[in-house]
């Protein structure tokens, strides 16, 4: 009979992670300079110095920026739930 020592497995290095939040602080940080522009646009028109084509346009870009940050941390959240959820 021949006993060979279990060698435990190993986790794999985590990638350091960007100082800045990487891709998901980048995507944050667009949506919030969208509605930047939007409320800047808004108050442009108030203000009789802006269009109403440009505040729409602007109001537009500011919702799907906002719709697919929404998406992106919905996804991470999922994500982390999967995670916590194993049973190790």
């Amino acid at each position: 009979m021949r006993v060979e020592p279990l060698v435990p497995d190993v986790a794999v290095p985590a990638p350091a992670a960007a100082p800045d939040g990487g891709a998901f602080g980048a995507l944050i940080d667009a949506a919030s300079g969208a509605l930047a522009n939007a409320d800047a646009a808004e108050r442009a028109f108030i203000a009789h110095r802006g269009g109403l084509q440009e505040m729409v346009l602007e109001r537009a870009r500011a919702d799907i920026a906002l719709q697919i940050a929404a998406a992106g941390t919905q996804r991470v959240a999922q994500g982390l739930q999967t995670l916590l959820g194993m049973q190790l």
